[in-house]
């Protein structure tokens, strides 16, 4: 999903070396430490952009060692890669390295405390960034969902096709973001000299329910009801931060916090799709 955007927002600035697992990029896999040291090495990029991750949050619940051995040994990887080719590299992290009982959005500079696999493998992959690949940015995102792949407005508008009535969960609140604007965020920062931690989101926060009220609205569904629910009341192995809005802090002291609200981005990608 965000893959897709990046290699469309990147195409006009250079060339490109695709990577992935599937699909038509050329093969490979980020736990595969001498393939990615070597993939690296014969290439030579100036930048590295690991957007690669076991995502499913649930899944790495259930399975810690495979979120581990993809979210952190394969960010070693990739950080090992850069360091040896003295390339910068951009890692995409998330707001579940904070445990969302701070009750205002977190900046880059609040201590992460993960309170779920999945946070904290990530968190494991920011440690190996910070450790051997001084030339980074680590971009904290959230709530990503984008044209292609799987996301929240496709599950919802897909529901709505057979249900008249949504549960959705109305107290865990964060900031929905375009992959779109991230990738266009991440072109821009590359290049920038003041490397490190970044919050890159859409403006604004709100909670999954008000999401899945507004994706409804504004591709004109009007007959489906959404109901607000609990945390506890969704079936989840995971806990979940209850507030992990990102605040911009490192954008705004450089006058870079540009990105539109999750409203208008939101109504952009509805406008893009065919309902």
């Amino acid at each position: 999903m965000l893959g897709a955007d990046l290699q469309k927002a990147l195409a006009p600035v250079g060339d490109l070396i695709l990577t992935d697992v599937t699909g038509d990029a050329t093969f490979l896999d980020v736990t595969d430490t001498e393939r990615v040291l070597a993939t690296v090495g014969e290439n030579r990029p100036d930048v590295v952009i690991h957007a690669a991750a076991y995502t499913d949050v649930d899944g790495c619940e259930r399975d810690p060692d495979r979120a581990f051995r993809v979210n952190a040994l394969g960010t070693w990887n990739a950080a090992a890669a850069c360091r040896q080719s003295d390339a910068a590299l951009v890692y995409i992290s998330t707001d579940f390295v904070f445990d969302g009982e701070k009750g205002r959005p977190y900046t880059e500079y609040d201590v992460p405390r993960p309170i779920g696999c999945y946070g904290a493998s990530k968190l494991a992959g920011e440690t190996h960034v910070r450790a051997l690949c001084p030339r980074h940015y680590i971009v904290r995102t959230a709530w990503l969902y984008g044209e292609h792949g799987k996301n929240f407005p496709y599950a919802i508008l897909n529901a709505a096709k057979t249900k008249k009535e949504l549960s959705v969960v109305a107290d865990q609140v964060g900031s929905p973001t375009f992959t779109a604007d991230l990738a266009a965020a991440i072109r821009e920062l590359i290049g920038n000299p003041l490397y490190g931690t970044y919050h890159i989101t859409n403006k604004g926060a709100c909670s999954w329910y008000d999401f899945a009220g507004r994706i409804l609205s504004l591709a004109g569904v009007s007959d489906v009801e959404v109901k607000p629910i609990k945390s506890e009341d969704w079936p989840s192995p995971t806990k979940r931060p209850r507030y992990s809005v990102l605040g911009h802090c490192a954008l705004e002291l450089q006058g870079r916090d540009n990105l539109r609200s999750w409203e208008d981005a939101l109504a952009d990608f509805i406008s893009r799709l065919s309902l």
